[in-house]
């Protein structure tokens, strides 16, 4: 059998086509969206916690009820895709996030509200296994990270959008009780945009070909879908279908997991606990600014520290490797969160402490909030990839969950600059639990898979 006929083969050494760039529009759109209806409830809270009068501790649930809804969201769309393939789940966690948000906008009661937006959160958490693991095995060898990376770099986008939406209502003077409503509303709309370009995407053409053997069916969508650029009629090896007991009971891929998961868990603590509460940081650095002037800081830094960040991590990732650019995101940022929580009186400077916000989050998109998220799409072997993704994407909104939840909390409690200090910590143990992975960067997704496998004969059935 010659190699160059092998799927896999073809796959990896494909040079970037157009049809690269549909998947990553396709699949960033959900990421637009996630960001979104993720972030805008921050903007949202401030006008909320009035009309309600909400305590700190509701205020920290609001924002938080999607994150842990997120978690049990990515564990079963996870799973479920593994089982019965990526495509029967593409687009229904779309719709379950469009009707989040529109509930969420006629929300009657704070209780309700919770309960439309733990909806809305099972749907961003199922979205984060399967936009990851299509994208990673539609991607080259050579470009994977950057690819991965682009359809996680829309969450930029979406970080943009809310504070301009936000700003956009406040200046116009909408009634604030219509207004937050229009904010979270919003968020159904891309959702509902890129449905049908989700269903008609063919099925991963490697779980396809390598977990249910039809290896005509793989080849003939991937030919069509990339117009005639990847050309296979062979696939090198059919993988076994590890059960749900034999992943968790295989040693090294539990280790993995560990790092895929730990990593994600420390630095989603960090970057949602603050990023959250960034409405309300703006408010203890600068107690007299306006509402309008807060949301604008926000996007300021958005725009000049985290856009920025993102794509560095694109251009780049694949050059420094996934793995190393980890580590030295973890670092810088840990340092900023070290320096704005021991610096004497700059909770109180409103420049010295925004340089220092933006340092930290251009570092966490040009790091850990980019690489978490593509080294959990590529450490995994095909029949168990969503799983794995899943597994580490769901214990990550555990730790975004508690992060958010108590940010008001510990600010009233022990002041931003001691909860910066508790950030600065989650930082280093994230870049400490970095190094029980390998480094991903420029192999293909069968040598990372097999270098995370107890032995190759365990799930490999038979050579074609």
């Amino acid at each position: 059998m010659s190699n160059q006929n092998e799927l896999s083969h073809a796959l990896d050494e494909a040079p970037m086509g157009l049809f690269h760039l549909r998947a990553v529009l396709t699949a960033g759109a959900g990421f637009f969206t996630d960001a979104y209806d993720l972030f805008i409830i921050g903007a949202a809270l401030v006008l909320i916690k009035g009309q309600w009068h909400l305590g700190k501790d509701m205020i920290g649930l609001l924002g938080s009820t999607s994150l842990i809804a997120a978690f049990l969201g990515a564990f079963i769309f996870g799973r479920i895709s593994d089982v019965f393939g990526r495509k029967k789940v593409y687009g229904l966690e779309a719709m379950i996030m469009a009707i989040g948000a529109i509930l969420s906008a006629f929300a009657p009661s704070v209780i309700w509200l919770l309960v439309f937006r733990f909806i809305m959160g099972l749907g961003i958490g199922g979205d984060y296994p399967v936009s990851a693991v299509l994208m990673s095995e539609y991607a080259n060898r050579k470009d994977r990270g950057k690819l991965v990376s682009l359809v996680f770099s829309m969450q930029a986008l979406g970080l943009i959008a809310g504070p301009i939406v936000a700003m956009t209502l406040l200046a116009s003077g909408v009634n604030a009780n219509i207004a937050w409503r229009i904010m979270l509303g919003l968020g159904a709309i891309p959702a509902l945009a890129v449905i049908y370009f989700r269903r008609t995407m063919p099925e991963s053409p490697r779980f396809e070909a390598q977990v249910r053997g039809k290896v005509k069916a793989a080849t003939d969508s991937i030919r069509e879908f990339s117009h005639g650029a990847i050309q296979a009629d062979q696939v090198s090896t059919l993988e076994k279908p590890l059960t749900l007991l034999q992943f968790l009971s295989n040693r090294r891929l539990m280790l993995t997991l560990l790092g895929t998961a730990g990593t994600w868990f420390f630095f989603d603590y960090a970057y949602y606990g603050n990023s959250i509460s960034t409405p309300l940081i703006m408010k203890i650095i600068a107690p007299h600014a306006s509402a309008l002037t807060a949301e604008s800081w926000s996007l300021m830094i958005f725009a000049i520290a985290a856009v920025p960040g993102y794509i560095l991590a694109f251009s780049t990732i694949d050059k420094i490797g996934h793995k190393k650019l980890q580590l030295i995101g973890f670092f810088i940022m840990g340092l900023a969160f070290l320096l704005m929580g021991i610096i004497p009186g700059i909770t109180s400077m409103v420049v010295p402490f925004l340089v220092l916000y933006a340092i930290s989050y251009f570092f966490a998109e040009f790091g850990p909030n980019t690489t978490t998220f593509v080294m959990s799409a590529e450490l995994f072997p095909v029949s168990v990839r969503t799983t794995g993704h899943g597994f580490s994407a769901g214990f990550a909104k555990v730790g975004a969950f508690i992060g958010t939840l108590l940010f008001p909390i510990l600010t009233a409690t022990l002041g931003l600059s001691g909860t910066l200090d508790i950030t600065f910590v989650f930082a280093i143990l994230g870049m400490f639990i970095t190094m029980l992975l390998p480094e991903p960067s420029g192999k293909s997704l069968d040598e990372v898979s097999n270098g995370t496998s107890t032995t190759t004969s365990d799930h490999h059935l038979r050579a074609m």
